[in-house]
């Protein structure tokens, strides 16, 4: 019998040869030619559901799931999915989002309709959220449902060691509230995960390079020490969304609660460059990682930070957004890489695209012209590199001088000198409230001693 291989070899055409590709053997062709292969000794995996990219917030919302078609199709393109293990998550369950929702907003995202947002009540709004911000549209519980369950399916191959580094575009979503939608999040697919990520790692650092305060995320680990937080974000309370986040927001201001300078902010002013953002990223990320040393990382990468963006202030470029990946992942411990904000499609497309070939060890041999059988590719606007110079965009003056960036960075670490040590239980059971954590792992790690104690005099 004749053994037939799954991708069939080809030939690359002659010069004026009147034969063609296939749109696979293009791939394969880009594939070979940017060196791209399954990284030796490590394992990517990339969770993607196609059905979340026809979602739409409606005509003006900046929020565009599309740009994940964009982004699907650059990566495909290169050839890159030949080097992960690729998977179509399934949706989450209500009973999988209240893991750390209230009941009663779940209810209330599984009905509403945007017929019934008609009729809501201005209270009812303002209770959930909802509103120009987080719209109801067509389509909703299904795309909460959609993102959050690959955020989850990437945490448990992480979890279960089916891979290294798990990728998750559509995620990211950092500032949805425990019963509120806010900053068109609706649901906190970080804190699901970051959930899964402690069943069953002592200690997670969360990462967030979001032009704005992963509030959510941090709210919602304020009292623990077993999450560490770290915000890269514009700084402006009188005028930039969500106004929170300062140097000195560090956690529970009494020193004996667990959470106590556990929540890290980094604010920073408008229009930092790449030298700067690169540098700070080091000097910030280096030391939380040698004290706090996490046993898992999950990273927010917000691409609402690149110059140019919609709605961001940054002058950023694709390879400084790209660099905090890089560092994060020579760290060499688990990581899980989301999404989050960016509101100019294509650019967000390329900047995590790119970040996927840093995962996956490519991005030394990525050719910078977009391939050019790519599908969509008139939609770059003429901007066929994966590299554009989005420094050229310059909307804002650079206000970050370099006395300014040194005292956030001497503030970042005065705060780690208080802590001691690197906390070691890990959870075995999720628990209804997060600020219960602490006590709920120490009497259930009591109980574990005294069951052993017993186990031993039973034996003698």
């Amino acid at each position: 019998m004749t053994k037939v291989a799954i991708v069939q070899d080809y030939k690359t055409p002659q010069r004026g040869s009147t034969s063609t590709l296939t749109n696979d053997e293009k791939i394969q062709q880009e594939a070979v030619k940017n060196n791209i292969r399954r990284p030796k000794g490590y394992t990517v995996s990339y969770h993607a559901n196609p059905e979340m990219e026809d979602m739409h917030f409606g005509q003006r919302h900046p929020m565009k799931p599309w740009r994940l078609t964009l982004t699907n199709k650059i990566v495909l393109s290169y050839g890159m999915h030949q080097a992960m293990d690729v998977y179509k998550p399934r949706a989450a369950t209500a009973e999988e989002l209240s893991d750390f929702h209230k009941e009663d907003y779940i209810d209330f995202l599984q009905s509403v309709t945007p017929a019934h947002a008609v009729e809501l009540s201005e209270s009812d709004s303002c209770l959930y959220g909802t509103g120009d911000d987080c719209p109801i549209f067509d389509g909703l519980w299904d795309y909460c449902s959609l993102y959050s369950g690959a955020s989850l399916n990437a945490a448990r191959m992480l979890t279960n060691r089916q891979s290294d580094i798990a990728i998750n575009w559509s995620g990211g979503l950092h500032h949805a509230k425990k019963t509120e939608a806010s900053g068109f999040c609706y649901i906190n697919d970080i804190v699901l995960a970051i959930l899964q990520l402690l069943l069953h790692h002592p200690r997670v650092l969360y990462i967030d390079i979001d032009v704005h305060h992963g509030d959510g995320v941090e709210q919602a680990f304020w009292s623990t020490d077993r999450v560490m937080t770290v915000s890269f974000h514009k700084y402006s309370p009188a005028d930039f969304f969500p106004g929170t986040g300062a140097l000195v927001d560090t956690g529970p201001l009494n020193n004996s609660s667990p959470g106590a300078h556990h929540a890290l902010n980094v604010p920073l002013n408008d229009g930092i460059n790449d030298e700067q953002y690169r540098q700070l990223f080091k000097d910030v990320i280096g030391p939380c990682n040698d004290i706090y040393r996490p046993t898992a990382i999950v990273i927010q990468c917000g691409a609402d930070s690149l110059g140019g963006d919609r709605l961001g202030c940054f002058n950023l470029n694709v390879e400084a957004h790209g660099s905090c990946v890089d560092f994060v992942k020579r760290l060499g411990v688990p990581l899980l890489v989301l999404g989050g904000g960016g509101y100019t499609p294509r650019n967000v497309a390329k900047a995590w695209a790119y970040e996927t070939s840093i995962c996956i060890g490519a991005d030394k041999d990525i050719h910078p012209n977009l391939p050019a059988h790519m599908p969509l590719i008139e939609h770059f606007k003429g901007e066929k590199t994966l590299f554009p110079k989005l420094e050229d965009n310059k909307k804002y003056d650079n206000k970050n001088s370099s006395v300014y960036l040194q005292s956030v960075v001497m503030g970042i670490h005065e705060q780690l000198r208080y802590l001691k040590s690197a906390p070691s239980v890990q959870m075995r059971h999720i628990p209804e409230d997060l600020a219960g954590m602490r006590e709920n792992l120490e009497k259930e790690s009591w109980q574990e001693r005294m069951s052993e104690m017993r186990a031993k005099k039973e034996k003698v």
